[in-house]
């Protein structure tokens, strides 16, 4: 059955990488193993239905819904403008503002796609307007979009935690010191970049108007700026579980949108429910199939037969998390977060174990590189999302992603698998 099992597999790869949309992907691997093999799918689709009724995964769609209304309600709107009144007259001090609002946003709404939404029709005009290159401004705030991936609360994280039952509020936290420091290598980055552009400054101002528009703008966004507080709170004191926190961050989006910043109406408020309804949809479709597929990988021993080939060939752990890298990093290139992170972490989850690597800090570690999978052809989402909103054409923001990516981001992927405490000070310093 292990042969069947990796027939299964490979026809899974090469499906995903003909670009077969995933659900039949993953549908032709069931088949394989259930026409060759032993597999009962009627027993299957009974275990995956049941899975999907899990609480715990209530709070995915609420946090796509979230972060929809979010994208159209004016909250990251005011967001924008609280940061840039701070840093706008800084050379390179938009770029800045780019990556920290894409930090907030996805701390609001968990979702990689909900900052390039929201963010990127307001900054990239802005941006080219101030001498910025449109490819350049495009491929930084797509990058800076990711971030929403590890800021949390995260998607990603919480279907890793339910998959691999780890604690979701320790997996939140581990991709925490990650995103932080992924947002200051983009903000360092841009800083240096920025400098060969022409870039136009805002008109200097005085310290008193300076404060005085400053205090003005953070008025404004202090609705916005409740919003990650009440949620992050709420979770990190015990108040409210990861579903419930989804919850509320609906319910306070839709006065916040309607009443005080008035984006929302309820024309765009039925649009943010169709398309929310869409993208989870089509996510559960997706989650369902490959969590059969990894299940029936488990019943089979596949993880623990893998352990002892990859042991066959070296037993150094510093190799072995390189090539743990590698293998993430190349799921992350040809399908979405998700179902890289159902696929793979039951399947590795015992390696790391094997070699003294957590599950809090195998988190991170799936994390970041399933996020960087994100903005990496020939998947990546994000850019090819971004590409549109930015409407330039896609070839013209690989070399100015990549840059950002080789710099910015490998540097934290090395770090994170290298260096434990970057993952997992946090957690146990709330306990985990």
């Amino acid at each position: 059955m292990v042969e069947i099992a990796l027939l299964g597999f490979v026809v899974l790869i090469l499906l995903l990488t003909l670009g077969v949309p995933l659900p039949y992907c993953f549908g032709a691997g069931l088949m394989v193993m259930t026409i060759i093999g032993d597999a009962t799918m009627k027993g299957m689709m009974v275990w995956g239905f049941n899975q999907l009724t899990n609480p715990v995964l209530l709070a995915l769609p609420l946090f796509v819904f979230a972060g929809t209304i979010m994208s159209v309600s004016g909250i990251a709107g005011s967001l924008l403008n609280f940061v840039n009144v701070f840093v706008g007259r800084v050379r390179g001090g938009l770029g800045v503002v780019a990556s920290v609002s894409c930090a907030i946003i996805g701390a609001i709404s968990g979702s990689g796609l909900t900052g390039i939404a929201a963010i990127g029709p307001l900054l990239i005009p802005e941006m080219e307007k101030k001498g910025y290159p449109r490819a350049y401004a495009t491929a930084l705030v797509a990058n800076s979009s990711i971030l929403g991936l590890l800021i949390p609360p995260s998607v990603t994280m919480i279907v890793y935690g339910w998959v691999t039952e780890t604690s979701i509020l320790a997996c939140f936290l581990a991709t925490l010191g990650p995103g932080l420091l992924i947002t200051f290598n983009f903000a360092v980055i841009n800083l240096i970049v920025s400098r060969k552009f022409p870039l136009v400054l805002d008109e200097p101002m005085e310290f008193k108007a300076m404060m005085k528009e400053a205090g003005k703008r953070t008025f404004n966004a202090v609705p916005a700026l409740l919003m990650p507080v009440i949620i992050l709170g709420g979770i990190y004191g015990g108040v409210m579980t990861p579903t419930e926190a989804a919850a509320v961050a609906v319910i306070y989006a839709l006065p916040v949108g309607f009443m005080i910043y008035k984006g929302l109406t309820w024309k765009t408020f039925l649009a943010s429910g169709k398309e929310s309804a869409t993208a989870v949809g089509s996510i559960l479709i997706m989650i369902l199939f490959s969590l059969m597929l990894s299940q029936i990988y488990v019943m089979e021993d596949i993880p623990q037969a893998l352990v002892e080939k990859i042991f066959e060939l070296t037993t150094d752990k510093t190799l072995l998390l390189i090539l743990v890298n590698i293998f993430l990093f190349a799921i992350g290139m040809i399908v979405n977060d998700i179902t890289a992170i159902i696929l793979t972490a039951p399947l590795l989850l015992p390696l790391m174990t094997a070699i003294g690597v957590g599950p809090v800090q195998f988190a991170a570690i799936i994390g970041v590189n399933t996020a960087m999978g994100g903005v990496t052809p020939p998947y990546a989402s994000i850019l090819y999302l971004g590409a549109r909103i930015g409407e330039v054409k896609f070839t013209e923001i690989v070399k100015p992603a990549m840059m950002l990516i080789l710099f910015g981001y490998v540097p934290v992927v090395f770090l994170v698998s290298l260096w434990p405490d970057l993952s997992e000070f946090i957690p146990r310093a709330f306990g985990y």
